[in-house]
Formats: structure tokens, C-alpha cells, sequence
């Protein structure tokens, strides 16, 4: 390959990123229009953007009216709780059906509301660790288990808030 063959690609990248960049912005300023049109409401929500209720719309379909309650929509994105008991014992688990897309969806939505919203970061968690019962004692437990007489390895060092806005990409706000 020619030296001047190899370089034409990298003289017209400004260009075409300009241009994919205006697509871009073209598109969510499309879907932003067609969202407010269907459910004006719902990108006024803290952590909901296009993305995100792009995804939950989707997901509610043609018919709202299927969905009679917060529960059935949160069967629908696979975030309710089922019960997963045997014998006596009496516990739940999350559902792994739903769809996947907005399932994510509402991920994204409940950790930026974690970050920003006081009255998220103040809910009480529903499984805390004081509602645990306390352990009993077993063969686990003991001096002897492997766990216990291995030497585990040093805790890594947690990066700051400001570290990860950094690697993630998120300006500070």
C-alpha cells in the first residue's frame, strides 16, 4: 500500500467525525421530541434521559393499559421479587425474565438517582444487615476452616469519587 493510500483515511476522519457527530445529535434530538409527544412527563424524572425512557417506552409498548400497576411493569422489566422457597425455609430471589433493555434501563436510572437524589440515598434498604438473624455456629465458622487459615490478599485500595468521574468520562458537576 501506497504511503499516500494509507493517509487519505486519516485526512478525511475530521470531517466524517463532524458529520457523525451531527447525525448523532440529530437522532436524539428526535427521539427527545418523540418521547415528550407520547409521555411529556417522564424525561422531566432525575436520571432519565432519552436513552433511558427510549428503552422504558419501548418496553411499555402500545398499550399502557396492560400495565395496571407498579408491580406488573416491574415483572415486565424483570425486577420483582419471586419466591424462592423449599421446605421451611422462606425467601425470594429476582426475577431473571423481563426485558433486558430496560431492565438496564432502570439500573441506570437508580444509580444516578443514588449519586444526586437525597430521598433515593435515604431509602432504607429492604435487606439491611441489623434485620439479619445472627449466625450460629458450624463447622465453617471454626479456627480451622481454610478460609480463616489462608492469608488473603490485601484489600485494594478504593479510588476516589473524583478518579472515577475521571475514568468514567463524567464531568464533574
Amino acid at each position: 500500500m501506497s504511503p499516500a493510500r494509507r493517509s487519505t483515511p486519516c485526512a478525511c476522519w475530521p470531517g466524517a467525525s463532524r458529520k457523525l457527530s451531527a447525525q448523532i445529535h440529530d437522532l436524539v434530538h428526535h427521539i427527545t421530541d418523540t418521547i415528550t409527544r407520547h409521555c411529556p412527563t417522564l424525561l422531566t424524572r432525575r436520571g432519565v434521559g432519552p436513552d433511558n425512557a427510549a428503552a422504558l417506552l419501548i418496553t411499555a409498548g402500545d398499550n399502557p393499559d396492560r400495565l395496571r400497576s407498579e408491580a406488573s411493569f416491574a415483572a415486565l422489566c424483570g425486577v420483582n421479587p419471586l419466591e424462592a422457597s423449599s421446605g421451611k425455609t422462606s425467601r425470594r430471589r429476582l426475577n431473571r425474565g423481563g426485558d433486558r433493555q430496560a431492565n438496564c434501563a432502570l439500573y441506570r436510572i437508580a444509580i444516578c438517582r443514588l449519586r444526586g437524589d437525597t430521598r433515593t440515598r435515604n431509602y432504607p434498604p429492604a435487606a439491611s444487615p441489623k434485620a439479619k438473624p445472627a449466625a450460629k455456629p458450624s463447622a465453617a465458622s471454626s479456627a480451622t476452616s481454610p478460609a480463616r487459615s489462608t492469608r488473603s490478599s490485601p484489600p485494594h485500595p478504593k479510588p476516589s469519587r473524583h478518579q472515577l468521574d475521571i475514568y468514567r468520562g463524567v464531568s464533574a458537576v
